[in-house]
């Protein structure tokens, strides 16, 4: 369960090339703590009975909880380079062409309370968990958009940056 960072090979003239992808998984200690969850609700269940009635509720509710934690696990940011050279940032169904992105920014873990707090544009996209801690503010230069700008979630913001929009990014980097 952890990030990977991928340039593929050129597979063929017209599929787009993966230059990142990273799969935003919940840590380790959630899944933990869903195991003592589904252990005490089996137990719960078995209180005076026989095996059965811890089994069953534990291989149900222990799917339950599995499937909850991949579900919130589902967020993966990939950038993709096309043939004719675009690059695109794609999030939960959105993308982002590179050339609309006029600056970019890493927001670290001690701006990220205020970057999503008071100064956080309602109309901005925005991609965060509470897991990830760092974030890349994209600022937009697009007048058919709405969108000032997008804040998405990245265990590794500067090698999402460097692969999204490559030379652009802001050295100062705090928000």
């Amino acid at each position: 369960m952890t990030d990977k960072h991928v340039s593929s090979p050129e597979p063929g003239a017209g599929a787009p090339r993966v230059l990142y992808s990273e799969r935003q998984w919940v840590p380790w200690y959630w899944w933990a703590a869903g195991l003592g969850l589904v252990l005490l609700l089996s137990a719960q269940f078995a209180l005076n009975r026989n095996q059965w009635w811890f089994i069953i509720p534990f291989i149900v509710v222990g799917a339950l909880v599995a499937w909850f934690l991949v579900w919130l696990s589902r967020t993966v940011v990939r950038v993709e380079l096309d043939p004719d050279g675009t690059r695109w940032l794609a999030v939960e169904g959105a993308n982002l062409p590179n050339y609309v992105v006029s600056r970019s920014m890493v927001v670290p873990a001690s701006a990220r309370q205020n970057a999503l707090g008071r100064q956080l544009d309602p109309a901005a996209y925005l991609v965060s968990h509470s897991w990830v801690q760092e974030h890349v503010l994209l600022v937009l230069d697009d007048p058919q958009d709405p969108t000032p700008y997008w804040m998405v979630s990245s265990r590794n913001p500067e090698a999402l940056l460097e692969a999204f929009v490559p030379g652009q990014t802001d050295p100062g980097g705090q928000v």
